[in-house]
């Protein structure tokens, strides 16, 4: 951002964000917003306190965001929909677009969905955000699942433009405030083009590329900048604090001297609040020694370089080494614990320097207490003194002291995430206090290992892949555990590490799993597998196995899937690893109900849990419970059932897995329905739908919608119970899960003759029939044909009996229809 900011970024919310549902198909976007309303989350930074001498700016930009008054050509004027401010760095631009937001969010009806805002950060080469990666951030803010964001630029851009559409057309008018892009290039894709949706864009280069309205922001004059000092400085130290209005003369050299910067005169007025009894006249002086470098250094970047010079002339020998060291973070954020390491001072210390610096606005306290951020023009500026005093500051010794605190500390918080008995690495207190630790230095720890090649520690990347693989599954951070598997992989394979390359393809397939992209996780699995037994390793080759059949179940390769989980229990047994044998049978359990072989899965699923059970493996007891329960459905024995699932959620409660009490609580709901305890059952799948909108699972919401759709119809509520089975067809459709798609279509038939509207079912039933054919899924074919006749002939009947009624719907070719009933949609826990 090209201004320094006062008191760190806040939060702010967008009131009334819509969930939504959205699916690529080609070059199309489907959306599709339910009536359903939670919040979307949007960060905006706290406006400074100092903002003067930018009145004509703020009237010109609102003028452009506000929203049109009529349509083209009625005499209505046209709406300005991106808004770009350019200028020389520190002038002003992002402190600009901020209060020019705040002030346009206060505005009834001109953006009541609020607004999104992401810092670019373009113009620093080691923290720059690609298009994609800023997509990524943006969607993930507009509540679209890191699961199911597409991969490619193009992909990402179509998806978020239509959600950023389907916002405006539900009257929920969006402002995006994109800031500190480098070029055209990477701003472009990040703005909207349905024609409400409003921008605003800052850089230190005109981009005119964008067909933008362009605003150059200048220098502020004498007058202005003497105000923004005298500001900064009442509100630093209180309205008593007369300096610079007590001496209008050292006041208006000192403003000279910053050139109309804001930045600049910020970090003065902080410089003279830091001593208070300093008279400004001294801070005037001391100006005057920088006099000829601010008048010569005229290229956009001089003046804050002359600027951070001011302060960094004023620090202790200490504080000095502490800022030239804080660029070796490649993550956003530092925390006083980390900066200790990287100091080789104590934790107290290190507080103390880091308050020092923030006093100095050389950095800025985030809003968490303990965590310190740099912008990025300054961590530029401190890398330069860093890299010139390389060798007194031992630099590289201070790098290679965070990496292995941030290696160290995350081998121990994984001790925690260990769900057998065991000894604990004794630096976290419990499993939350590591999960804690995890969660706030999870940026940090991915973007060290992302850049630790490069930085000659490829040690660290591994290191830290296979540490925190645990933790990305648990919190669903597919997309890092993918990039972090992918550097491992490529970093073993260099240095002919074979037993790594197997963990690293391990790793990788089971990410990519989860994000739905079976096909390379197959091919990940399978490799990791032969290099396995190409060392003669069975007992990995057999981890991997059964990882490899969980891929091979979800393309529905079941026969090959069965192989796989029983090949790999039966080594394992003879191995005499319980665990993994346990885990093994549970997958294998959860194909053979693929194949509708339930009384083999219902032992396959006990004989689980009971390992788990005799190891005290609490978890994994919880993942073969939930899996069970949804068996004994299959064999009627639904008493069981109702207790199984009812267990299974206690235990993920008690482990914060909130992806997994979802799932409990969803297939819960499904045993609840088969005895007739339909209320139960509602609540049951209501609290699973809102508890994967939480965690981010779109496959899990559907599921939980569907089985609520039906349970709805147990109790006579047939309208939202229609509304329930459209949702849940519609996220399936979106996700490419044909054969979820399929078993909607025909519940939502069955619905839809609930209410006699008898054509609509029809269409529905022919709609899943055309699924389940082209799946090849002979029993969904087999219940097609009784529920598509059923459905035909009573509104065949029913026609009869008007007069003159005579349509006929002929029988669809080729294609079958999936009968009714109760909807079984249970969800599964595979552990990897």
């Amino acid at each position: 951002m090209d201004a320094a900011r006062e008191g760190g970024a806040t939060s702010n919310t967008i009131t009334g964000g819509i969930f939504f549902h959205a699916v690529v198909q080609g070059r199309d976007i489907t959306v599709q917003l339910p009536p359903a309303i939670s919040p979307a989350l949007s960060g905006l930074p706290a406006p400074a306190s100092a903002f003067i001498g930018r009145g004509r700016h703020v009237e010109r930009l609102l003028a452009d965001l506000a929203p049109a008054t009529g349509g083209a050509g009625a005499g209505g004027r046209r709406t300005v929909l991106v808004s770009a401010v350019s200028g020389l760095a520190g002038i002003g631009k992002t402190e600009l677009a901020v209060q020019t937001a705040n002030l346009a969010l206060g505005r009834p009806g001109w953006f009541p969905g609020g607004v999104l805002f992401t810092d670019l950060a373009g113009y620093d080469p080691g923290r720059s955000l690609s298009p994609q990666r800023a997509l990524e951030g943006l969607l993930r803010a507009l509540a679209v699942p890191g699961e199911h964001i597409p991969v490619g630029l193009e992909d990402r851009q179509r998806l978020y433009r239509s959600v950023l559409a389907a916002y405006a057309r539900e009257g929920r008018r969006i402002l995006v405030v994109v800031d500190n892009a480098s070029t055209t290039a990477q701003a472009g894709p990040l703005l909207p083009t349905d024609g409400a949706t409003a921008a605003l864009v800052t850089s230190r280069h005109t981009l005119d590329g964008l067909d933008a309205r362009l605003h150059d922001l200048d220098t502020l004059d004498t007058a202005a900048s003497t105000a923004v000092l005298d500001r900064a400085l009442r509100h630093a130290r209180g309205t008593d604090d007369t300096r610079f209005s007590d001496d209008a003369a050292s006041a208006t050299v000192i403003a000279r001297l910053c050139a109309g910067l804001p930045l600049a005169l910020r970090i003065a007025a902080a410089v003279l609040a830091a001593a208070p009894t300093r008279p400004a006249s001294s801070l005037a002086a001391a100006l005057q020694a920088e006099h000829t470098r601010l008048d010569k250094l005229a290229r956009p970047d001089r003046a804050v370089r002359a600027a951070f010079d001011l302060s960094y002339q004023h620090l202790s020998p200490g504080q000095a080494r502490l800022f030239r060291l804080l660029p070796l973070n490649p993550g956003p954020d530092l925390s006083t614990a980390a900066t200790a390491h990287l100091a080789e001072t104590g934790p107290d210390e290190a507080e103390e320097l880091l308050q020092q610096l923030a006093e100095a606005h050389l950095i800025e306290p985030a809003p968490v207490w303990g965590r310190w951020r740099m912008h990025d023009l300054v961590r530029l500026y401190a890398d330069e003194h860093g890299r010139t005093h390389a060798a007194p500051d031992r630099r590289d010794s201070a790098r290679a002291r965070l990496f292995a605190h941030y290696q160290d500390t995350t081998e121990a918080a994984d001790t925690h995430l260990d769900t057998l008995p065991g000894p604990r690495a004794p630096r976290f207190p419990d499993r939350a206090a590591a999960l804690h630790w995890l969660d706030a230095e999870h940026g940090n720890l991915t973007a060290a290992a992302i850049a630790a090649p490069a930085l000659g520690h490829p040690s660290t990347t591994v290191s830290l892949a296979v540490s925190l693989a645990r933790f990305l599954g648990l919190r669903r951070h597919f997309d890092d555990a993918i990039a972090l598997a992918s550097s491992a992989l490529a970093i073993c394979r260099g240095l002919g590490d074979r037993h790594g390359e197997g963990q690293a393809l391990n790793n990788l397939g089971n990410a990519l799993q989860q994000v739905r992209r079976f096909e390379d996780a197959l091919h990940a699995l399978t490799r990791a597998a032969a290099v396995y037994r190409e060392l003669g390793d069975r007992h990995r080759e057999s981890r991997a196995l059964n990882n490899l059949g969980n891929a091979l179940g979800e393309v529905r390769r079941f026969d090959e899937a069965i192989r796989a989980h029983t090949d790999a229990a039966t080594v394992l047994r003879g191995l005499g690893d319980r665990h993994g044998e346990g885990q093994a049978l549970n997958n294998l359990g959860i194909t053979l109900q693929q194949v509708r072989r339930f009384e083999e899965a219902v032992h396959a699923h006990t004989d689980a849990a009971a390992i788990y059970r005799e190891l005290g493996d609490r978890h994994g007891e919880g993942t073969a419970l939930i899996n069970l329960g949804g068996a004994l459905v299959q064999v009627r024995r639904f008493e069981e059932a109702v207790d199984t699932q009812a267990r299974a959620v206690v235990v993920f409660r008690e482990f914060g897995d909130r992806h997994l009490e979802g799932t409990a609580l969803n297939n819960l709901g499904n045993a609840l329905q088969r005895v007739r305890r339909s209320e139960e059952a509602i609540h049951a799948h209501t609290r699973a739908i809102a508890i994967h909108r939480e965690v981010g699972s779109r496959h899990g919401e559907g599921q939980a919608l569907g089985n609520l759709g039906t349970a709805l119809v147990q109790v006579g509520r047939f309208e939202e119970a229609i509304h329930a089975h459209t949702r849940a067809a519609t996220l399936f459709r979106e996700l490419g899960d044909r054969h979820g798609e399929g078993k909607e279509q025909g519940s939502l038939g069955v619905a839809l003759v609930r209410v006699g509207r008898f054509e609509e079912a029809v269409g529905a039933h022919t709609r899943a029939a055309t699924l389940f054919r082209e799946l090849g899924d002979r029993h969904g074919e087999e219940a097609a044909l009784e529920a598509w006749a059923v459905t035909h002939n009573e509104h065949r009947l029913r026609q009869s009996r008007r007069p003159g009624a005579g349509t006929e719907h002929g029988w669809p070719t080729g294609t079958l229809f999936p009968g009714g009933g109760l909807h079984i949609g249970t969800n599964s826990a595979k552990p990897g």
